[in-house]
């Protein structure tokens, strides 16, 4: 029996490999054979564990019969491995070959993407108990790590590509966040054209940033210091907003730090610096009980260990009762995961957010310390991002002549194609993952924490 499944194997193997070549051939997706083997053979190692697992459950040095639950139990392993190997070939080919060469219509990639969500990114258990102990252990695990992990590889990812590139994407005021939509459900979630999507996000922009000096309590006069600046959208609000502030921004990029400074320039900015470091050895120049308050905007999904972290914030933060930290965070209502690439399906981990965290809603309130606590948290629905994402899309497709050459610059020119499809994907990606369950499921979360 054994034997005849490990022909089977073998056979639906090379029948599958045989089919995928003449269907692609015959359509003329693919110029060079030879690299369509090599993507094959990219996977030899997962097939050769399925085979292995064959091989060792038919070796004739076994001389007993497996227990009958023992039996079941390899078979599913056997099996499992085999979808597994057949869907790794299958995902490289189709990604490769169909969508890096934008031959996907849309509607397929979003069923894709919704498929992913509901198989990898939910968590399923077997009871709430299971449930809260696994968020528990999740939160004591980033108690052992570093601040922030894979800084480089996040910088290379999203900023250091050229800042021209998100000039044609995001809104006038670059904000690489969340923005609020009109309240009017029906009039800020359905699509709109070009010139009214561009209006209705430089509105929204502004009206979340608007948002955040209610809920952070900010006022004119106060020192405040900005954890992940970004290209500035909230440090150069805040210090036109309030003149007599001082505004200290911290970004681990270089070229966002140019674009910062040369804003603030065109606008007689004088009342805002920026500095370029990592957060993971980041010390304010102004040093300890200096700050009235601290912001940071979807910055803390990059960061780890939030013990480590939050002790330095109450450090910097000012004595007395009055001082503040105000964030703002992306999150899952129960659900905290690690951003791993484990297998060619983890494709936002591998290409766009290495390294980072998505955090459960209620994770922050276990890092508060002795003298920092939270003071209280709202909610934005999912659909605000969701809406965010599909204008970035849109503008980035109107766009499309202007952004492609910035694309073969920063990926190199026989990329271009692909790393245009992969940013539409990112965008695509984010916005399926926001609107999942009409916005309840995956959305943003503010929280205000206050220092005794």
């Amino acid at each position: 029996m054994c034997a005849c499944m490990c022909v089977c194997v073998c056979a639906c193997e090379r029948l599958y490999i045989y089919i995928c070549i003449r269907k692609i051939r015959e359509r003329e997706f693919c110029v060079d054979f030879r690299r369509f083997c090599g993507c094959l053979s990219s996977h030899t190692n997962v097939i050769k564990k399925v085979r292995s697992l064959f091989y060792q459950s038919s070796s004739p040095m076994k001389t007993t019969t497996l227990p009958k639950g023992e039996a079941a139990a390899t078979k599913r392993t056997i099996l499992q491995s085999l979808r597994l190997a057949l869907f790794q070939i299958f995902y490289r080919i189709f990604l490769e070959y169909f969508v890096e060469k934008n031959f996907v219509p849309d509607f397929i990639l979003r069923a894709g993407i919704r498929y992913n969500l509901r198989t990898k990114c939910l968590g399923r258990f077997k009871s709430n108990e299971d449930e809260l102990q696994y968020e528990m252990d999740f939160i004591q695990g980033l108690k052992t790590k570093a601040v922030a992990i894979e800084t480089n590889l996040a910088n290379e990812q999203h900023y250091e590509v050229p800042t021209e590139f998100y000039l044609f994407c995001l809104g006038s005021r670059l904000k690489y966040s969340c923005c609020l939509y009109d309240n009017d459900e029906k009039k800020a979630f359905t699509s709109s054209s070009s010139s009214s999507s561009s209006r209705s996000l430089n509105e929204a922009e502004v009206k979340m940033m608007e948002l955040y000096l209610e809920r952070g309590e900010f006022k004119d006069g106060q020192e405040v210091l900005e954890l992940g600046c970004g290209w500035g959208s909230l440090s150069i609000f805040l210090a036109e907003k309030y003149p007599n502030s001082r505004i200290t921004a911290v970004s681990n990029s270089k070229t966002q730090k140019e674009f910062i400074d040369g804003r603030a320039r065109d606008r007689n900015i004088a009342n805002l610096q920026v500095i370029t470091q990592d957060l993971n050895v980041f010390k304010p120049p102004l040093g300890k009980n200096s700050y009235d308050r601290i912001v940071s905007i979807e910055c803390f999904e990059h960061m780890k260990n939030y013990e480590v972290l939050f002790g330095r914030c109450e450090q910097w933060l000012k004595s007395g009762g009055e001082a503040k930290m105000f964030l703002h965070v992306f999150a899952h209502k129960t659900y905290p995961f690690h951003f791993i690439a484990e297998d060619e399906s983890d494709w936002m981990s591998r290409y766009f957010f290495s390294g980072g965290t998505m955090p459960s809603e209620r994770m922050f309130a276990y890092f508060t310390t002795n003298k920092l606590h939270l003071k209280t948290q709202w909610r934005v629905n999912g659909k605000h991002y969701s809406k965010t994402c599909e204008d970035w899309l849109r503008k980035f497709d109107t766009n499309r002549k202007a952004v492609e050459p910035i694309i073969g610059k920063t990926y190199g020119k026989e990329q271009t194609m692909k790393w245009y499809v992969y940013w539409r994907l990112f965008f695509l990606s984010c916005s399926e993952l926001f609107s999942y369950s009409d916005g309840n499921e995956w959305f943003v979360s503010h929280y205000l924490f206050q220092k005794s």
